[in-house]
C-alpha cells in the first residue's frame, strides 16, 4: 500500500527583530513586501517572512557567516532585474552579483540584509547544455 504525503505549498522565515514597526517599512519599501501585521510576502508568499517584535534586542540573532533565508529566481535575468529593483529601492546590499562555475553550469547570486542584519540570498542557476 502506498502513502500519500501531503503537499506544503508555502514557508515563512520567522524572524525577531528590534523594532517591529522600521523592520517592516524596511520590508515593504526596500524589498517590495506586502506587509500586514501578519507578514511580509512577495510575489505570492515566493518570498515571506514573519516579523516579530523581540522582547529584548538580545534576542535578535542572525545567522553568523551564512544566509537567514535563501530564495530561488528562475533565471539568471530575472536575478538582475530583482537585484536593480532592490537596489534602487535603497536595500542594503550584503554582496554583489556574483558567478560561481560548476559541473554541472553555472550559479549567480546575491544578497541583501535588513536592519537587525539578517542576510536574504537570492541566487539563479543555468544548466549546461
Amino acid at each position: 500500500m502506498e502513502s500519500t504525503k501531503a503537499k506544503v505549498e508555502n514557508s515563512l522565515t520567522v524572524l525577531l527583530v528590534s523594532n517591529l514597526v522600521e523592520s517592516q517599512a524596511y520590508y515593504e519599501k526596500a524589498l517590495g513586501c506586502e506587509v500586514n501585521e501578519h507578514w511580509a510576502i512577495r510575489d505570492g508568499f515566493g518570498l515571506g517572512f514573519k516579523l516579530i517584535q523581540a522582547a529584548d534586542p538580545s534576542d535578535v540573532r542572525p545567522n553568523k557567516g551564512a544566509w537567514n533565508t535563501y530564495a530561488y529566481v528562475r533565471t539568471h535575468q530575472e536575478l538582475d532585474l530583482l537585484y536593480e529593483e532592490l537596489k534602487a529601492n535603497g536595500a542594503l546590499v550584503a554582496a554583489e552579483p556574483f558567478v560561481t562555475e560548476h559541473d554541472w553550469g553555472v550559479w549567480k547570486e546575491f544578497s541583501v540584509k535588513d536592519p537587525d542584519g539578517y542576510v536574504i540570498g537570492f541566487g539563479s542557476g543555468n544548466k549546461n547544455n
